[in-house]
């Protein structure tokens, strides 16, 4: 996506950049070469100088077995070598037109003057003859729980990440999942972070996260060890945690305070212009409806305890789960293999 923020009378002026930027493409070798370094850097900076960002690279590869989701947008350094500039034309022809695209405008404008602009700029763009093409492959279920063991050279403590698949965004079992992730793992106060890090003390830090997507996203909990713990211990805690929300529904505070937590953070982003914007390009994209970005926060607010102990018995199940324990380099045995 691409975004930027002016004063108003700048409006125009943004409009004609961002038609022409889906209209023409002027790259040379030697533009390439410096944007695929920016990009190289990139990678480095989020996945590779991080002590875990290896270990949230993997979560995608382990967690998808079939879908693209599991070849992150960045690619890896390997690709970005083998990339050629005309690799970069033909996605910029395949994928920069008009009947991919969604504008959203936010702030202080005139909607006559708007839609003269538009017309203007983006009415002379022609769409393409060839079909858009569109992933049809779908995530295959999981049927048997599945074990990785991956190192990392400058990692400090052990990890551990339990990934769970789960429904598209707009399935109706969002908003019970989004609370659940909430009550989970949201803040110090959250059910990870009081058992792991505080009462037992096994680990220095504790997450959560109900990573949902127009196709099947994931549930991903984990924990970064304290000293001296051991993975399998801090694994044993974190699945106790969801048996307790299984077995149990969640408790009138806990809902409440999570809901209140969803619709705060939603409403604070709406506040500007840029969240805003933001907040209606999502719902458009993802749910093909921009008024979802309303129903949304009705359909959190509906969420009971019923509905949260029955999508975390749904989901949270043996098979549908896959475990990565991140360790690092120096506890990598001379027969260490990937897979257990």
């Amino acid at each position: 996506n691409y975004y930027e923020v002016v004063p108003s009378n700048y409006l125009e002026t943004l409009l004609w950049a961002e038609s022409d930027r889906l209209s023409t493409l002027q790259v040379d070798e030697a533009n390439f070469k410096s944007e695929r370094d920016v990009v190289k850097e990139e990678f480095r900076q989020r996945y590779l100088a991080p002590p875990y960002g290896k270990l949230f690279y993997l979560i995608e590869q382990k967690s998808f077995t079939k879908h693209p989701y599991r070849r992150p947008g960045i690619g890896s350094i390997e690709e970005l070598n083998a990339a050629t500039i005309e690799d970069v034309r033909a996605f910029h022809s395949t994928f920069y037109r008009p009947d991919n695209g969604t504008l959203v405008v936010v702030g202080d404008f005139d909607q006559k003057q708007l839609d003269g602009w538009i017309d203007k700029y983006f009415g002379r763009l022609t769409k393409p003859d060839t079909t858009m093409p569109r992933v049809t492959i779908k995530e295959p279920e999981r049927t048997a729980e599945q074990r990785f063991t991956e190192y990392g050279a400058n990692v400090p403590a052990p990890a551990v990440a339990i990934t769970y698949l789960a429904p598209p965004v707009a399935s109706d079992d969002a908003a019970a999942l989004r609370v659940a992730e909430s009550i989970l793992s949201e803040g110090e106060s959250s059910r990870l972070y009081q058992s792991l890090v505080y009462e037992q003390q096994l680990a220095q830090e504790a997450f959560g996260e109900a990573d949902l997507r127009e196709d099947t996203g994931l549930f991903i909990l984990g924990a970064i060890l304290a000293s001296d713990k051991k993975v399998e211990d801090a694994e044993r805690s974190l699945l106790a945690e969801l048996k307790k929300m299984q077995e149990q529904p969640v408790t009138a505070a806990e809902l409440d305070k999570a809901k209140n937590q969803l619709v705060t953070s939603a409403l604070r982003e709406r506040e500007t212009s840029n969240g805003k914007s933001f907040s209606l390009a999502e719902a458009a994209v993802l749910y093909g409806d921009p008024a979802r970005v309303n129903t949304n926060l009705d359909k959190l607010q509906a969420v009971t305890a019923a509905d949260v102990q029955r999508v975390m018995r749904k989901y949270f199940t043996d098979s549908n789960r896959v475990v990565i324990n991140y360790l690092p380099e120096s506890m990598r045995s001379p027969n260490a293999g990937g897979v257990k």
